[in-house]
This record gives C-alpha cells, structure tokens and sequence, in this order.
C-alpha cells in the first residue's frame, strides 16, 4: 500500500490551445507536464525557455520527452488554481475590490520589462526577431492567407449585402466619422510591413493575462527570444482591452473553466455595438467598456514601460508608425472574421479604420490619458 502512495497522481488535464496541460502531482514536487502535438514548437518552447530563464523568473524545466505524434514537457508546478495565480485573475476582481495587489502586481512588472528591454534593446533585422506572431502570420502560406486569400468577406449578416472590397470605395463610418479602409491594399501592406528592421528586446513575446503568473513569473515559451518592441506594446495592450476581457472568452471559453470570473466580468468588458447601413456605406458605432482593474493595469503598463521606451525608441510620432502593422495583426489575425459574428466583425473593422487612419493615436485609440497613472 506504501508504494501505491508513492505513485505520481495525474490531475484532470485543462486546455487553452492545441496543448494539454496535464497537473502531476508526487511526493516531492509539483507538476505540470505540457503536452504539444507540434514538434517545432516544442523546440522553439525549449529554447525560448533556456534563454528567458537568463532575463526573468520562470518556473522550473524538469524534463522533456519526443514521443510518437507530441512532445511533453514537464514543469514546475506554480500555485494557480481556481481563480488564482494568473494576472488575469488580478483583473477579474470586482471594481469595489482593493487593488492594491494589481498595483503591486503592475510595478513589478513593469520595471522588470523596463530593465530588460534598456539592456537587451537593439535595432534588429527581421531576420533576427521572432516571427510567429506577426511576420510569419503575414508571409504566403500564412495566417493572413488563409483565412482571406480569395474570399470576399460580408460585411454584415446579409448573403447580398456590402462586401470587404466595397470597402475601398465607400469606407465605413465609425462613431460618427467617415475612415477610408482599403482592405485588401491593407492586406498588401501586412505582407510586407515586418521586412523592415525594429528595436527588439529579449522577451516572452506573447505577454497575454494568461501567461503573467502571480507572484511574478512568465509562461509559455514558445514565441521567446528577441521580439520587437513594438509588438510586445500591441500585443499586451489589445488582449487587455479587447482580447483577454471579451472576445477570447467568448469564443473560447473552454480556456478559462479553472478561471470561472473571468465570465462574471464579461459584461463590465464587452462593448456596446450598433451598426446599420446607409446608402451602401456601413455605420459602427461603439462604446468600449473595461473593468476597474483593466483600466488601472493599461495605465500602469503605459506609464510605467511604454511612456520611457517611446522617448528612447519612438520619438515625436514614430510610436503610431512602429505599432500600426503590429496592431492590426492584432486585430485581424487572432481570429478569422469570417469567423465571428455580424456585430464582433464590424467592431474589429472600426478599431481596424483607426488604427490605419492618418492621424492614429495609440493614446486616443486605447482611452488613454497624458497622465493617467493610478496614484497608489
């Protein structure tokens, strides 16, 4: 009976992606073994792993397996559990709750990026900064293609109504001003808009709320390495205000069963939406709406990280010019619009028309103000 007990216990495994997470648990150690049917990926996840371990805190890499058909790799076992452990669990806190834990949270955060990013920043070919995320989505044979390559797309739920390539000619109203959008010469400029050199930093790449641990550490290694600066801004800041609070739990919410707030906060995050058609062109009008607590963290983050990297990296406006392709990438390729419903589509267009609107403003286009950094 003694040595029964001394067997390894496998926990119920939890999904997010393709991969299996699966809790272990022995008398010594806690685990969690990750299971990937990519074996490249894989690869990439070890190595991002071993180069990040230089820079920040990262759990424990204990072993890792190639076996017929995925690779598994097993990690220390950090105390997330039902709402807890995660950043996003932090923002999952009721606008009445104290806050002072995000804060906390937020400044170590922030000056960990901070110092990272002044001593490893360098301006890099594209060749030398990693491309999952953004380049290779943009590449033939990549994400951009495939979910658009020959389709011309409704722009509403209507079989015979407007398409995407009248938006060239007609551009669609959004909150009551006219923005011109070609889609597919956007398109055109994706492909070609990650070739040029960037500043770059050492970096997890893919900073979303779910791959932030609390206390302090970082997840998910698989975009590791030199990522551009930029991208690091656009990706956390979209998934704090559109992605993580919304749209990914609303379309995939088997990813957050263990983080069960997450969908009592849906409502505070999901933007009110209306839209008509008038005389061909398409009308948007939204009112964006975000938690207490994501509010307080997107200021923190700009205050505190973006605010001194764009006087070191981006001055005067090269900040708008540096996250326009990085934030559209954002923005249409996550998920397919053909994909979503009438209402999410057009909501991704409007924030699309602003973002490659002549006068973007990253400030104006996230709600931010000149100071608007929690006090406390």
């Amino acid at each position: 009976m003694r040595a029964l007990n001394l067997l390894p216990r496998i926990g119920t495994p939890l999904r997010f992606t393709r991969n299996r997470l699966y809790p272990i648990d022995t008398p010594r150690r806690r685990l969690i073994a990750k299971r990937m049917p990519d074996h490249d990926e894989a690869r990439a996840e070890v190595r991002g792993h071993r180069l990040l371990s230089d820079w920040y805190p990262v759990p424990a890499l204990h072993h890792h397996a190639r076996l017929l058909g995925r690779t598994v790799l097993v990690y220390e076992r950090l105390p997330v559990d039902t709402d807890r452990g995660l950043l996003l669990d932090l923002l999952n806190t009721p606008d009445t709750a104290d806050h002072a834990p995000l804060d906390g949270y937020m400044r170590e955060l922030t000056s960990t990026y901070l110092r990272v990013f002044i001593e490893t920043a360098e301006l890099s070919p594209p060749s030398a900064v990693v491309g999952k995320l953004y380049r290779g989505r943009a590449l033939p044979g990549g994400r951009l293609n495939h979910y658009y390559a020959g389709h011309d797309l409704p722009l509403t739920g209507t079989v015979d109504g407007p398409r995407f390539s009248d938006l060239a000619r007609t551009g669609l109203y959004v909150n009551g001003s006219h923005y011109q959008l070609d889609w597919s010469g956007t398109l055109r400029w994706l492909r070609t808009a990650f070739d040029s050199p960037v500043w770059s930093v050492i970096s997890q790449g893919d900073p979303t709320d779910a791959n932030l641990a609390v206390p302090l550490a970082w997840l998910d290694y698989d975009t590791a390495g030199r990522n551009a600066i930029a991208g690091e801004i656009a990706n956390f800041s979209f998934y704090m205000t559109v992605l993580g609070g919304w749209l990914v739990p609303t379309l995939n919410p088997e990813a957050f069963t263990q983080h069960p707030a997450t969908f009592d906060r849906l409502p505070a995050n999901t933007p009110r939406v209306s839209t008509h058609l008038q005389a061909g062109t398409v009308h948007v009008r939204f009112t964006d709406r975000l938690a207490l607590a994501r509010r307080r963290a997107l200021s923190h983050y700009w205050e505190r990280l973006v605010r001194p990297l764009t006087a070191r990296y981006f001055p005067g406006h090269a900040l708008s010019d540096a996250l326009r392709p990085y934030l559209a990438m954002r923005i249409i390729g996550v998920f397919n619009l053909a994909e979503l419903a009438p209402e999410q589509r057009l909501y991704l267009l409007a924030k699309l028309a602003q973002c490659m609107a002549p006068d973007f403003s990253p400030w104006s286009f996230f709600n931010l103000t000149e100071s608007s950094c929690p006090t406390h």
